[in-house]
This record gives C-alpha cells, sequence and structure tokens, in this order.
C-alpha cells in the first residue's frame, strides 16, 4: 500500500479497541498522594453513593445510577474536581458489597456497557452489587475530545518516506488539538490517577476492600490499583491481561500481528459460506481484503454522516468485529453490503458510527456547587471521546517520548516492521502509536513500580486466540506481579473469555463470589468455550 499516514480514522469516529452525599465513612483514609506527596484528602473518602433511576430511555430499569466527586489534581486536591459517573445493578440477596468492573479500552464508558450488556454479570449479583464506572475523560465524566473540523483531519498525503517531518507537524497539530477541546482534565488523565479514583469509589460504596473484574485495559487499571492499595485489595479478577512493561510501540507491533491472526482465522470461516463476498478461495480473499482497503484509501465512499468512509475507517470496523468470534457473521454480511451495494451502514455500527452520541465541539468543565468538573449529559458526550481518550491514556501511561530526529530516523523501520505483522491493521496501529508524538511525557510508575505486590491472591486469565492482549502478556504480568499472580489458560478464540467461555465464566464466579480459585497454570478448553 502506498506509504502514507492518515490520523483521521482514529479522531473521527468511534473506535472501540476492543464501566455518591457526603458522610464519614470511618477508617483507612489514605493520606499519602501516589508518588509520595502527601496531600488532605479526606473530604474526598467522606462520600456515599446516592443512587437514582437513571437517565434515558434505553436504560434498563433495574439499572441505578450515582456519582462520586474526585480531586482533578491529587497534588493539588483543592485546585478542582471532577465527578465520575457511576451505575449498579443491585445484589439480589445479601448483599456482602460491590465488584466492580472496568470494560476496558482505555476509553470505554461501563455505564452504557453494564446497561447494554448487564446480562452477562447477573450471576454476580448472587453476592454483589455489580457496579461499574465512567472514568476521568471517559463518557460522562468530563470527556476529552478532538473536536470536529479540519484541525482534526490532517492531510492524508503525506508520505512517510518522503516527508516524515510533515508527518510529525500533522501530529503535533493533532496533539495542540486534542488539548485545547478536551479541557483541564487532559492532563490529568491517565491510569494512575484512574487508580486513585477507584479507592475513592470503593469507600464511597462502604466497601473495606476492592472486589474487581477488569477487562483488557481494565486488567492495567487493576494492577496499578494492586500496586498503590495492596492493604485495599479483596478479589480482583483480570481478563485479557495487557502489559506492564512494553513500549507503545511494540503494544502496537503485538497487536497489528494479533489481529491479523484473527482476520485470517474469519477469511477461513467466511470462504466455506457461498454469501461471502470475497469468494471461495482463502488466499485469494485475504488479498481481497488488502485491495479493498487500497481501494477505498484512493477512493472513500460518502456516508450518511457527513464524511467519507476510508480504507482505514474499514479497518478500523474490521477490528472491532474480530474481537468476538460471535460477530463474524455480522461482519460478513456487512462486508457482502459494501462490497456488492456499496452500503457502508452496517460496517458503521461496528466502528461507532451507528451510536447516538453527537460529535460536540469539546467539553469545558463547569463550576456548580463547588464542583468544577459536572457530568454531561449522555448526547452531549463527543462522537470520538472514546478514541480520544484511548490515545490520551495511553500516551499518559507511557514514559517514552522519542525525539524528533529519532523517530524520522526509524519511521521507516517502524512502517515496515507494522506492515510485516499486517498488511491490513499494520498502518492503522502504526497511526495510533505515533499519535503520542507532541504530547507531554507519561508516567513511568507503571513500569518501574507496578511489581512484586504483596496482596491476597489474584485471578489472571489469558486467551490463547486472543487477537489483542496476546497469551504472553499474561504470562509476563504474572510473574511481574509475583506470588500473588494465579494463571487460568483459556485455550479458545476471542478478546477476553468471560464473556466467551463457559468454563472461563463459571471458574471467575467462584473466584469473585466464594473465594475459590483454580490451580495456578489450570486451563479452560476450547471444548467448554460455550460456542
Amino acid at each position: 500500500m502506498p506509504a502514507k499516514l492518515s490520523t483521521r480514522p482514529l479522531l473521527g469516529r468511534c473506535t472501540i479497541t476492543g464501566g455518591l452525599g457526603l458522610v464519614l465513612l470511618g477508617a483507612g483514609l489514605p493520606a499519602v498522594a501516589a508518588e509520595g506527596s502527601e496531600a488532605d484528602l479526606s473530604r474526598f473518602y467522606r462520600q456515599k453513593v446516592v443512587w437514582s433511576k437513571c437517565d434515558g430511555v434505553e436504560m434498563p430499569e433495574d439499572l441505578q445510577c450515582g456519582k462520586v466527586t474526585v480531586p482533578l489534581d491529587y497534588a493539588r486536591p483543592r485546585a478542582g474536581t471532577l465527578e465520575l459517573a457511576l451505575a449498579r445493578y443491585r445484589a439480589t440477596g445479601r448483599s456482602r458489597g460491590s465488584v466492580l468492573l472496568n470494560f476496558g479500552g482505555p476509553g470505554g464508558p461501563g455505564v452504557s456497557e453494564l446497561a447494554a450488556g448487564g446480562k452477562d454479570f447477573m450471576s454476580l449479583t448472587n453476592g454483589y452489587d455489580v457496579v461499574s464506572f465512567d472514568p476521568r475523560g471517559v463518557g460522562r465524566s468530563s470527556p476529552v475530545t478532538c473536536g470536529t473540523g479540519p484541525a482534526t483531519a490532517p492531510d492524508e498525503d503525506a508520505d512517510l518516506d518522503e516527508d516524515p517531518q510533515a508527518v510529525l507537524k500533522q501530529l503535533r497539530k493533532v496533539a495542540d488539538t486534542c488539548t485545547k477541546h478536551s479541557g483541564p482534565v487532559l492532563p490529568h488523565i491517565g491510569t494512575v490517577n484512574a487508580s486513585r479514583d477507584l479507592d475513592i469509589m470503593r469507600q464511597a460504596l462502604g466497601d473495606k476492600k476492592l472486589n474487581y473484574l477488569g477487562f483488557s485495559y481494565g486488567s492495567r487499571l487493576g494492577a496499578v490499583y494492586a500496586a498503590q492499595f495492596p492493604e485495599k485489595v479483596g478479589r480482583m479478577a483480570l481478563d485479557g491481561v495487557d502489559t506492564l512493561t512494553e513500549p507503545l510501540t511494540e503494544q502496537g507491533v503485538a497487536g497489528a500481528a494479533g489481529q491479523q491472526t484473527a482476520l485470517e482465522d474469519f477469511v477461513d470461516w467466511c470462504v466455506k459460506d457461498i454469501a461471502c463476498p470475497f469468494g471461495t478461495d482463502a488466499r485469494t480473499a485475504r488479498e481481497e481484503v488488502v485491495r479493498l482497503v487500497d481501494s477505498l484509501d484512493q477512493d472513500p465512499v460518502p456516508t450518511d454522516f457527513g464524511e467519507d468512509f476510508t480504507g482505514q475507517d474499514l479497518v478500523g470496523a474490521i477490528g472491532q468485529a474480530l474481537y468476538s468470534k460471535e460477530l463474524w457473521p455480522s461482519l460478513e454480511r456487512a462486508l457482502a453490503s459494501l462490497v456488492e451495494d456499496g452500503d457502508t451502514g452496517p460496517l458503521l455500527w461496528f466502528s461507532g458510527g451507528g451510536t447516538a452520541f453527537r460529535a460536540g465541539g469539546g467539553i469545558a468543565l463547569r463550576a456548580d456547587n463547588g464542583t468544577d468538573g459536572g457530568l454531561v449529559d449522555q448526547e452531549d458526550v463527543p462522537l470520538d471521546n472514546l478514541p480520544a481518550a484511548l490515545m490520551a491514556i495511553n500516551c499518559a501511561d507511557d514514559p517514552d517520548r522519542p525525539s524528533a530526529r529519532r523517530i524520522t530516523r526509524e519511521l521507516g523501520r517502524l512502517r515496515a516492521e507494522y506492515e510485516q505483522a499486517s498488511p491490513v491493521f499494520g498502518r492503522y496501529r502504526l497511526t495510533e502509536v505515533l499519535t503520542c508524538y507532541g504530547r507531554p511525557k507519561g508516567t513511568d510508575f507503571i513500569r518501574d513500580e507496578v511489581r512484586d505486590v504483596r496482596t491476597p491472591k489474584m485471578l489472571l486469565v489469558g486467551t490463547r486466540g486472543d487477537p489483542a492482549t496476546p497469551y504472553r502478556w499474561t504470562v509476563e504480568t504474572a510473574e511481574r506481579l509475583g506470588d500473588s499472580a494465579v494463571v487460568l489458560d483459556n485455550k479458545g478464540e476471542g478478546h477476553t473469555g468471560y464473556a466467551s467461555s463457559k468454563c472461563v465464566h463459571r471458574k471467575v464466579d467462584a473466584f469473585l463470589l466464594y473465594g475459590s480459585l483454580p490451580p495456578d497454570g489450570s486451563s479452560c478448553g476450547p471444548e467448554d468455550d460455550g460456542r
């Protein structure tokens, strides 16, 4: 394909990767900030969640919503506050407290995810209130955005080989535009602060220990919490385990390779069906996918949303559908609609273009009753919030900021490495990685400090055929966390195992509800995966 780079797919549409009153609650209020600086946080730990019916026509009747207030800047807790949105399903019987869920991303809004997929977690209501949340900068919680318009759609004709400086100039422009539109929350986004927010939620929910189930990026958040608050860890399960050490460049290559493998598996499945739009020969079909992406990059097609549909938009949509084998029939039909009728609508559903969110022009923190960052209405969540938050959080978590000279020197090698990993997903994933250029250096806390945690046993689930978080990350993260980590090997396909494997579902529930852990290194076979 042409050696060009476009940042538009990451900014123009939602590309999912891949969920409160003041009363003194008592003991255990941390008085020390994340990296050693002391700060008085007692007023934030004197909260109790006030629950009420959730607003919105698509909200389940039995889902309750609330909020919690956290400091904008933990080093200066009087400098401003944020409100974070929460939602819960109440325990059906006697509750032993709450289990908090994070659905990943980073940038995934927990409230809407729990509203849409709550049935998968009803078994946990046998003992817990099941709670999810929109992390800072995400969903209704002061959502970051890169805005809309020409400033977020740089010239797509910058050639990586001929003019890398033009590419870097574009990336810096995108970073500046995101800063302009996102408001004060952007410098304080990231997992280290989200983990501290999680501890305030724990206390506001009335729990002495945090019981937690984190998927994909949510495993990173759980691991950081275990390092910051080891004495507050209850029962913690991490499914689709993220890396804690690999630089974003290496993560991107692994992600591209994983998605390419998943695409090839999909194509092998598709060509056995007469309705497959790429024919009946797997090798030819894979070549047809590449040609389709290149063709749309050269000649995009119009959509009902005002923006043309490019090859990179197609790549983003395919990537989302490959996270679950259950979506393959829908992906096949969506691709057939594009190939045979020129209809992008079904593919836009995968990439987020079919959501009801409108493209906001930026969210300003407001000042009501002493709170600067109040919740925004669901309809005011910017359309690009998820990809904007994904970029912001990943960059905030990564300390590597190579110089322009180094990027220029290595750009050709990186492009070749990514395209070798995947002729379909390589360019897209490289674009994601390069978007950190022009942003402030991220924290080194995760890479340097999240290790050898002294917590109760934690359950780590890795799936062998996971296209987003390779199984080796589960093994590496378990070794890094130390003796507390217990690994469950899911010999299945797809991203994470809880929703797709009955075996994984049973074992995670048994641990969270009853404290029953499988032996370290035990497995769930593909015959148990429920597909």
